[in-house]
């Protein structure tokens, strides 16, 4: 008879994670013992910290510190309940009142995290009978949410507007009848690339489909005022659902989803991440509602991020990295090799600075990346510390080569 822990050995990727703790080479899972945002300090070493999605650099912010103390005062440290009976305070409501004016949408619903806003639409909105076509580069919680949500989904290749409308007419001919919804990242979480938001909405609306985005990486970052990806391409009204995540820009823990009221209203009756989940706790809330006060007052924020982020992408390619269609603060490094990247994460470490490795299956074999994002909150002297240290460790790695001199 078989024992299901049997895999628990034999696993492949256990074998390799094995391996890299024998050599002192695993990087995942490094407790952070202080952190100030900015810098972090890791097995006794303080470092510069690029690996975050604490993109405004709110974390640390004393007026969102003040908030969360506030919340927990007035209402303790959690509502002990789903939001559908005894967990919605009042301030649950006010702040989905505020996040669909901030994404420009009639209505918005909060659930404990992004992974579980995802799962609660999706799995909401979609059966059997319906059709997703989403990218093949879309998050893990949306696949996740696909799959379970049980309708049929189509996949097309990464940014492909060609491959988007062959998919699509494919679905037309053979399902007419079907429900269609076209699924996207707004801003790529690994390679800080943006979809072409006007255009696909363009197709969905020639192929009567519906549009969901995923703006995880765009909330707080992306458009006049950090308010998503589809407010800096002008294309407010053509996308149906948006979602957000409050774990980056907002310095809290959570996720929404913005859209017509009467569909989310149906969202929020059907979804089971949310009906049968407690939810969001005081202090969360409070902390986002702090985060929208300070980014509505000061837009700096988000322009300064760009700025910082826009100083390390420029001088890295100028140095030879392959930093692939980044436009965003997310500035990948691209290596390929996975054994590369897990010595190239080691080689920043002991530098001073931490980046975060990102192996298969977080993206495809050969195709492995240091992923590293920016702060606004990263000083000067910061940014041009981390481009020192991919100077040096780039030389060192054979990452990047020394420009052959010219001749007079």
């Amino acid at each position: 008879m078989a024992d299901l822990f049997n895999k628990v050995v034999k696993d492949p990727t256990m074998r390799m994670v094995r391996m890299g703790k024998d050599q002192g080479i695993y990087p995942y899972f490094k407790p952070l013992s202080e952190t100030e945002g900015t810098e972090v300090v890791i097995d006794g070493k303080r470092l510069i910290m690029i690996g975050s999605n604490n993109y405004l650099g709110l974390t640390t912010h004393p007026k969102v510190r003040q908030a969360a103390i506030d919340a927990i005062n007035r209402y303790g440290t959690s509502c002990t309940g789903s939001r559908f009976l005894n967990g919605t305070l009042e301030i649950h409501k006010e702040l989905e009142r505020r996040l669909a004016r901030f994404m420009g949408k009639e209505a918005a619903l909060i659930f404990g995290t992004g992974y579980q806003a995802n799962l609660g639409a999706l799995t909401a909105l979609l059966g059997k009978d319906d059709i997703a076509i989403a990218d093949k580069e879309i998050h893990a919680s949306l696949v996740d949410a696909l799959q379970m949500a049980g309708c049929r989904l189509k996949r097309y290749r990464h940014n492909d507007l060609e491959d988007l409308e062959r998919v699509l007419k494919d679905v037309n001919e053979e399902s007419p009848s079907a429900g269609k919804l076209i699924v996207v990242d707004g801003v790529y979480s690994m390679g800080g690339d943006l979809a072409p938001l006007p255009e696909i909405a363009a197709l969905a609306k020639r192929y009567e489909a519906r549009f969901f985005v995923d703006d995880a990486h765009g909330i707080g970052v992306m458009g006049e005022g950090g308010r998503g990806t589809h407010f800096h391409f002008n294309c407010v009204d053509d996308v149906d659902l948006v979602m957000g995540t409050f774990s980056k820009s907002f310095a809290s823990l959570g996720g929404v989803v913005a859209g017509s009221r009467e569909v989310i209203d149906y969202i929020q009756h059907h979804a089971r991440s949310l009906i049968f989940s407690a939810s969001m706790p005081p202090a969360n809330v409070a902390t986002v509602l702090a985060c929208v006060d300070i980014v509505e007052a000061d837009p700096s924020y988000v322009t300064q991020v760009h700025t910082q982020s826009a100083k390390v992408r420029n001088a890295l390619r100028g140095m030879g990295y392959n930093c692939g269609a980044s436009v965003t603060p997310i500035v990948p490094v691209f290596i390929g090799s996975e054994m590369n990247t897990v010595f190239a994460w080691k080689a920043f470490f002991e530098h001073g600075v931490y980046v975060n490795p990102v192996l298969p299956p977080g993206v495809p074999p050969n195709k492995s990346l240091l992923r590293t994002s920016y702060m606004a909150s990263h000083t000067d002297e910061q940014i041009e510390r981390i481009i020192e240290a991919f100077h040096t460790v780039g030389l060192a790695t054979g990452l990047i080569e020394e420009p052959a001199a010219t001749s007079a």
